[in-house]
């Protein structure tokens, strides 16, 4: 499959096993939990300072999700979207994007439909291997390991600038003490 990565400029990325391990602990009166990885974070602080734009669109409906999105200050957050074609459309069209300047992180089928269109399809280690065979990069880590931060550093070190995004994002935090 040939991509061209130095024209990405938006990275789209699933949550439930990318962000996530894919489990949901649901208590009493629909008391919901997820663990998020720190780590991607970070990826989201290297995509900021990168200038690379980052979306989410979930499959599934959640506060948790939403709650994190926040705290990242995720301003494009698609929760709750079954046909992730419609979001990423629509994302499209709001950036003025095409196809070939777009990355997708997904893990399951509901991705891959959004997958086959992006220039830079990426599976989680932990994707159901149709998801897999749609990607052009298969992360080390599995969803919720940072996996979603791998991405971003291949992307990254692919287009030749993770060294200095790390050194840009080192001086960003450097004056902020």
């Amino acid at each position: 499959m040939s991509y061209n990565i130095n024209s990405i400029k938006m990275i789209i990325s699933d949550i439930d096993g990318v962000w996530t391990d894919g489990c949901v602990y649901i208590g009493n009166e629909n008391y919901e939990m997820k663990k998020f990885n720190v780590n991607d974070g970070a990826g989201v602080a290297l995509l900021r300072v990168s200038g690379i734009k980052l979306a989410l669109i979930s499959g599934r409906k959640s506060i948790a999700t939403e709650l994190r999105a926040a705290e990242l200050k995720i301003e494009d957050l698609y929760n709750g979207t079954l046909n992730k074609i419609i979001p990423y459309e629509e994302l499209k069209s709001k950036y003025n994007l095409k196809d070939s300047e777009i990355a997708y992180v997904g893990d399951d089928l509901i991705d891959i439909p959004v997958m086959e269109k992006v220039a830079v399809p990426i599976a989680t280690q932990n994707a159901v291997d149709l998801c897999k065979k749609s990607s052009v990069h298969v992360t080390s880590k599995s969803g919720g390991e940072g996996a979603f931060r791998e991405a971003v550093e291949w992307i990254l070190a692919e287009q030749g600038r993770l060294d200095q995004v790390i050194l840009d994002l080192k001086n960003k935090v450097f004056e902020l003490k």
